[in-house]
């Protein structure tokens, strides 16, 4: 079963995907964020493309493990989702994941220039092998 991930940002959705065995995370895209409703639409269009069997959104927790106003607004964002969604959508802890993303692109290529909407898909790809990962050794 295919796995979807999201990196919930104000601006910009980051997607990724698994491959079938749910062993590797892929950077997808990534989704303008114009409203919540069309971002939902595509997402949903995504996950059905790619036959995705659930759907994991990073859940920016603070270092603490407490919420902050961008974990609320993101738990919000699930919520709708999950109301529409025709697949589980789960969360996972988010904890760095962009920083990661960037060491990582910076390391395969490091004079190459970003986009914000490829830092934001390699940031969802780095949530999902994490949630893929803890799924293996659970």
């Amino acid at each position: 079963m295919r796995t979807l991930a999201l990196d919930v940002g104000d601006k910009r959705i980051g997607v990724a995907i698994s491959d079938p065995m749910g062993i590797l995370a892929s950077p997808l895209t990534a989704i303008e964020r114009t409203s919540d409703s069309r971002a939902i639409d595509a997402i949903l269009e995504i996950a059905d493309e790619q036959e995705a069997g659930e759907i994991v959104v990073g859940l920016p927790v603070s270092l603490s493990g407490g919420y902050s106003e961008q974990t609320k607004s993101v738990a919000a964002f699930v919520l709708k989702l999950e109301a529409r969604s025709p697949v589980p959508v789960k969360t996972a802890d988010e904890r760095y994941s962009t920083v990661e993303a960037e060491r990582l692109l910076s390391q395969s290529n490091p004079k190459r220039v970003r986009s914000r909407g490829e830092i934001d898909a390699a940031a969802a790809a780095v949530i999902l092998q994490s949630y893929l990962d803890a799924q293996g050794s659970g």
